[in-house]
């Protein structure tokens, strides 16, 4: 079991996520308020901190949300995960992975500066199956049950 570290919207498309206090994730569509909110399969991003704290010693200055990542765990080992695997963070959400990494953008910032960006090998992407609030500090886990059973 894991933490959640930070959750972070854009309001806009192509410009970075800002950390958030608390978040309304919304069966079906994400996270209200970030631009990336919609029906498909890449709802809502998740990457480690861990893997954040490793580009950090290259880029100390690298802020939450710079991957545009929506939420940062601590202590889960993403990359132990497949698709079609849930999460479960707090009582009530639901997230299925969809997909693991993406294609980065041509001209990203993290990669020209560091060298190297993780999101393509280490971002995870959910469809929110159950919504419900979400606050860093909310504990995050494996979840094997049917979503509908959490209530």
């Amino acid at each position: 079991m894991g933490t959640v570290e930070a959750i972070c919207i854009s309001r806009e498309r192509g410009t970075a996520k800002k950390p958030v206090a608390e978040a309304e994730l919304v069966a079906d569509r994400g996270i209200a308020g970030d631009a990336h909110a919609g029906q498909g399969h890449r709802q809502v991003s998740l990457l480690a901190a861990e893997s954040i704290d490793r580009m950090k010693e290259k880029l100390p200055q690298l802020a939450q949300g710079a991957f545009a990542e929506n939420i940062i765990t601590r202590g889960l080992n993403l990359n132990e995960f497949v698709v079609g695997d849930r999460l479960r963070i707090g009582k009530r959400v639901v997230l299925e992975i969809t997909q693991i990494g993406k294609e980065c953008h041509e001209v990203c910032a993290i990669r020209t500066v560091t060298g190297d960006c993780i999101m393509p090998r280490e971002g995870v992407f959910t469809r929110v199956l159950h919504g419900g609030r979400v606050r860093p500090g909310d504990p995050i886990m494996k979840w094997a049950a049917d979503p509908e059973s959490v209530v």
